[in-house]
């Protein structure tokens, strides 16, 4: 996170926990990585979080690069509006989601990384289609770009609400017979069940842990803020590092940590520091702002409120009801994770699990990041805010910012409307007092 200060301003010291400060030690090594892979005959396989298929690509020594991961990453340092911008001026849509816009601009940038090195063309795009249109349209332009071959994999969409048979038939299928034998083409290595049966043991051990720390937010006052905090604690097993032991060591750390945390009464870890006072309990719905990140998180913590679920946490796994990767199921497996992602959940899923965690949660209200670029997210916001609202009985509010581009935050408006929540909670207190 980047802090914009005057010319002799000394920018004050960022607090991070030790996981935090770990967690983006992993990410720099991957970016390290991922830039010398040529040089090390490495091929490289771009994907996205929703429906990653880690375990499957580390079978054919491919390294993972995942688009959204880069956008969010030069979002947190304040290089993603140059790149939107830059995306724009070629002809794309203020209205195209600015994942995409920063993916495509910092390609025409020379496809310098965050990490400040040029990141490799990949070999071969992977798409586990899971209910975002725009990641469709978005390995289009990525095909034309670097004229690599795409590799399909189609997750039918939970319509119904339900996991069928022949979902996961359907799903095995593919696997079997298109995306393992193209692997296994492009890389020049050989399918080993075996190999895959060994990382997805390694990944149910690491989200048996990860799991735990987000439950960890049902405890007064919570140890951890589930969003803000959150982004941290999914990075790893979310991205390029599930199915390894370095997942399975940092999410025994974090929980060693976040444990000590509930042991001495304290709750999150902010940039300021320990939080103070828990005031409120919130649920969030949709992604965060991520060129104001620290100033979006302030407005939170400086007025004691903590959010102990998030949708968002979701978007690479709904570990915590109840998936585990099973090694004794291997493909099927594969196929049920990326049928239980949060963007191939259909709306009413998302109520129930947004009551869900109001009530398992015991949260004082609900939450509405509304995304202008993100219709995977933002679409049905209105209707979903509304149906919880009325089962819980407990405040919704609805405040609207974007991913990634900077022009779409605007701080007063964001702070006003928290406030206003805020206090709208405070009264719905005041009443249930009276009444008591």
């Amino acid at each position: 996170m980047t802090i914009i200060v005057g010319p002799k301003t000394r920018p004050p010291e960022i607090v991070k926990d030790a996981s935090m400060a770990r967690q983006k030690e992993m990410v720099n090594a991957h970016y390290d990585r991922l830039a010398n892979a040529k040089e090390r005959g490495e091929k490289v396989a771009a994907t996205f979080v929703p429906g990653n298929l880690n375990e499957l690509l580390m079978c054919f020594d491919m390294v993972n690069n995942l688009p959204e991961v880069n956008a969010i990453q030069n979002g947190l340092r304040r290089q993603s509006g140059a790149f939107v911008m830059e995306a724009e001026k070629l002809g794309h849509s203020e209205d195209v989601c600015t994942y995409v816009k920063s993916d495509i601009g910092m390609m025409a940038k020379g496809n310098i990384g965050p990490n400040g090195r040029r990141l490799p063309d990949p070999d071969v795009l992977l798409l586990s289609y899971t209910g975002c249109f725009t990641f469709m349209k978005w390995f289009e332009l990525l095909r034309r770009q670097y004229g690599c071959e795409t590799i399909m994999f189609q997750t039918p969409y939970l319509a119904d609400g339900k996991i069928t048979k022949d979902m996961i038939a359907y799903m095995v299928k593919q696997l079997k017979q298109d995306v393992i034998p193209k692997l296994e083409r492009i890389s020049g290595v050989k399918f080993d069940i075996d190999r895959l049966r060994e990382y997805l043991r390694k990944s149910a051990k690491a989200e048996d842990d990860h799991v735990w720390v987000l439950q960890s937010a049902k405890n007064k006052p919570s140890p951890i803020d589930a969003y803000f905090g959150g982004i941290y604690y999914i990075g790893p097993i979310f991205g390029a590092f599930r199915g390894t032991d370095d997942a399975i060591d940092y999410y025994k750390f974090l929980r060693a940590e976040v444990e000590q945390r509930i042991a001495e009464g304290k709750g999150p870890v902010t940039p300021d520091g320990d939080m103070g006072k828990e005031r409120y309990r919130l649920v969030v719905e949709g992604p965060p702002n991520y060129t104001n990140f620290r100033q979006f998180w302030k407005m939170f913590y400086d007025e004691g409120a903590v959010v102990v679920a998030s949708s968002y946490t979701k978007v690479g796994g709904t570990y915590d009801f109840g998936f585990r990767h099973d090694p004794d199921r291997p493909l099927e497996s594969l196929a049920e994770y990326c049928l239980n992602v949060y963007t191939n959940r259909n709306l009413p899923m998302r109520v129930d699990m947004l009551e869900n965690y109001m009530n398992e949660y015991e949260a004082d209200g609900l939450l509405i990041n509304s995304i202008k670029s993100c219709n995977s997210f933002s679409a049905g916001q209105l209707l979903m805010m509304r149906e919880v609202e009325k089962r819980t009985g407990k405040p919704a509010a609805f405040i609207e910012t974007d991913l990634v581009d900077p022009r779409y935050f605007s701080a007063a408006n964001v702070k006003n409307r928290l406030e206003s929540y805020f206090q709208m909670i405070e009264q719905k207190r005041a009443g249930l007092r009276g009444a008591a």
